[in-house]
């Protein structure tokens, strides 16, 4: 097959890139001479606590990691040797809380799990929970548990056939000669083989890329998983991170590899600057000199170490006994017996050891006089005006201020009554003080129930109301009186017929017979005693509604006439009788009601031909019962006329007006008489 050829670089990219391998190269280079330094520390001096020298500060990092890495395997070799030698991890002559002690115990620990792992037959392949440092030693021990297994001492005549064994068949009775993970493998920081691939992880503080294989640190102050405290700040750094105070511990404090504040002792330190004759005694945050020389008693030292003397009489409370007075002397004091002398305005106490103040203002005494205050104070008293009252400079007097006028319309809702040394406040009619005592509120009359029938509560008053068909009193304006509605102009429209006035209201009433009360309560509606059957009319007559009443009708043809209907008579055909045709052909029955007050004029009954023909004509009459003039006949058409009222009937009545009409057709004269019965009713 043949070979892919690599790709021609331009010179450029060559330049640049060899600049860039040879500053890696020369990094890489120092980096390894300062690790150097590091493992010749921990393998000379077995401590990575000593102080570093460069000047980088990366230098120094690296020697303090290579220094503990290397530390760290010294131990580990040690705990290996430990369990090979002992089959015990007692580490001798140590102390077990050490780090050295833990290194040497965790791979002494490890390193026996592996050899009991060989023992039981069981794999060499490490658990990951034991960790990546753990499993190699537990899969070293194991695997030179096999080899040393492999060849016992009973074994060694065999060896020389053991060797005729093929490579191939030792390979698969040792599978860990092909572990890819040897000299770590591909990955960069852990590896192991599974057999099946090769699995990369990496150390705490990293994590994976993407290509499996490398790692890149993790920023624990991003990712929230440091255990930085409040008042710290996380820094991130390679494979770790750190707390940092975000505020100094101040004087007298150093910071710690704990990021506390720790107490600095200036006098172990010797960073104090006491005087020789003093002593340095520390405190938090500072120190104090104490002097050397101890005074005597009676004396104290100042801050120069000098003593001086105690005023006991100031510092001791009380240091001589009632009536003497303490006198301070060097290094002591001495009490003295008191001889009072009190001036004006004091006295002495009861027991005559001291003078106290005299209060002049005491009753019964009055120095002041009226109108005036005594204030006493030590040794004396003044005389001031009591609130209310003002100094007059010329009578010298206590003179009572008038509120009411200083301070118009400011003090009181209403009214102001000046009193001596004060005011007084009023209200008006209608209103109450409240408990202020300056302002003034409504008072609700109508709780009192002043009024006889309904109350309503005005700012200041009441007003007096009365229900419906009440009026109020003129006289004393919460009275109630009855409104006879009756008796007011419009009362007599109240009512068809007559008002009844009732307490509060009315009440309409209709005639005792023919009429009942309407569903309005105030018209009267006449009792149709016809329809309802009421009447009295007997068999023989008909009966007619009225206002008010009814009538029983019954009529009988004349002589030379026959019913030919309920209200009408024709006449009987003439046989030679010369009389005959004189007579109307038809007389008919009319009823005719309406009240006394009906408007006149007015048109009662019309008549007229029931057909005509051209030629005709007609004359209408009244020939009885008009005698007092109320009616009168008018011919409104060639062809009819009518009846009407042209003067009011004063009084109920019944009438019977007779009304002719002659009918001219042809040349022969026809004439037709109509009964009108009129029953006048009274007016409601």
């Amino acid at each position: 097959m043949e070979r892919a050829r690599p790709a021609l670089l331009s010179p450029l990219l060559l330049l640049g890139g060899l600049s860039l391998l040879l500053a890696r190269v020369d990094a890489d280079v120092l980096m390894e001479a300062c690790c150097a330094d590091g493992h010749r520390m921990a393998t000379k001096h077995r401590d990575c606590s000593l102080p570093y020298h460069p000047e980088s500060k990366e230098c120094r990092m690296v020697q303090e990691q290579c220094c503990h890495s290397q530390l760290e395997e010294l131990h580990c070799t040690t705990g290996i040797n430990l369990a090979n030698e002992q089959d015990g991890c007692a580490v001798p002559h140590r102390d077990n809380t050490s780090l050295e002690a833990v290194f040497v115990k965790r791979c002494c620990h490890c390193c026996l799990l592996g050899r009991a792992a060989q023992a039981q037959a069981q794999s060499c392949e490490p658990s990951l929970m034991l960790g990546y440092q753990c499993g190699l030693v537990f899969r070293a021990c194991c695997v030179r548990g096999q080899e040393s297994t492999d060849l016992a001492p009973g074994d060694v005549g065999d060896s020389q056939e053991n060797a005729k064994i093929p490579a191939a068949e030792e390979e698969q009775e040792d599978p860990y000669l092909n572990d890819r993970c040897r000299g770590g493998g591909p990955c960069k920081q852990q590896c192991r083989d599974t057999g099946a691939e090769v699995v990369c992880s990496c150390f705490v503080g990293y994590q994976l890329m993407s290509d499996g294989v490398s790692c890149e640190d993790v920023n624990e102050c991003i990712t929230g998983s440091h255990s930085c405290r409040l008042g710290e700040s996380c820094i991130n750094t390679v494979g770790s991170f750190r707390c940092q105070r975000e505020s100094s511990c101040g004087t007298g404090y150093e910071l710690t590899e704990d990021n506390d504040c720790k107490d600095i002792d200036e006098c172990e330190n010797g960073i104090h600057n006491c005087p020789p004759d003093f002593i340095c005694q520390n405190t938090l945050g500072s120190f104090r000199c104490r002097p050397k020389l101890h005074c005597k008693s009676g004396f104290i030292q100042d801050a120069l170490g000098s003593c001086i003397d105690i005023n006991e009489c100031l510092s001791i409370s009380a240091p001589c006994p009632v009536g003497q007075t303490c006198i301070n002397t060097e290094g002591s004091y001495t009490c003295q017996k008191n001889v009072p002398n009190c001036g004006r305005g004091y006295h002495l106490n009861e027991e005559g050891t001291r003078c106290v103040d005299l209060d002049e203002c005491a009753p019964p005494a009055e120095p002041c006089g009226p109108g005036h205050r005594c204030l006493n104070s030590p040794g004396s008293f003044r005389c001031d005006c009591k609130a209310g009252y003002y100094f007059d400079g010329i009578s010298r007097t206590c003179v009572d201020i008038n509120e009411c006028q200083r301070y118009p319309g400011r003090l009181c809702g209403h009214k102001c009554e000046n009193t001596p040394g004060s005011y007084h406040c009023s209200c008006s009619v209608g209103f109450r003080l409240s408990v202020d005592g300056r302002s003034c509120e409504d008072v609700n009359e109508c709780l009192s129930s002043p009024c006889s029938q309904e109350c309503a509560n005005v700012y200041g008053s009441y007003q007096c109301y009365c229900r419906r068909g009440y009026q109020l009193s003129d006289l004393d304006g919460v009275t109630c009186e009855d409104i006879d509605e009756c008796a007011l102009p419009t009362g007599g429209h109240i009512c068809s017929y007559r008002c009844i006035n009732i307490p509060g209201s009315f009440q309409c009433s209709c005639p005792s017979t023919g009429y009942r009360l309407a569903p309005n309560g105030r018209n009267c509606q006449d009792i149709d005693e016809c329809v309802t059957g009421i009447h009295n009319c007997s068999v023989n007559e008909t009966c007619f509604n009225i206002q008010g009443g009814f009538r029983c009708l019954a009529f009988d043809c004349p002589e030379n006439y026959r019913r030919s209907g309920d209200t009408r008579c024709e006449r009987l055909p003439c046989h030679e009788n010369p009389e005959c045709p004189k007579l109307p052909l038809r007389i008919t029955y009319y009823h005719l009601s309406f009240p006394t007050n009906i408007q006149v004029p007015a048109v009662v009954f019309r008549m007229g031909p029931s057909s005509t023909v051209p030629g005709d004509s007609m004359q209408l009459a009244i020939t009885s019962g008009n005698e007092e003039g109320f009616f009168t006949t008018r011919k409104v058409s060639p062809h009819s006329g009518v009846v009407a009222l042209t003067k009011p009937v004063p009084e109920p009545r019944d009438l019977l007006l007779t009304v002719q009409m002659d009918l001219h057709r042809h040349g022969t004269v026809s004439s037709f008489v109509a009964k009108l019965y009129i029953f006048v009713s009274a007016e409601l």
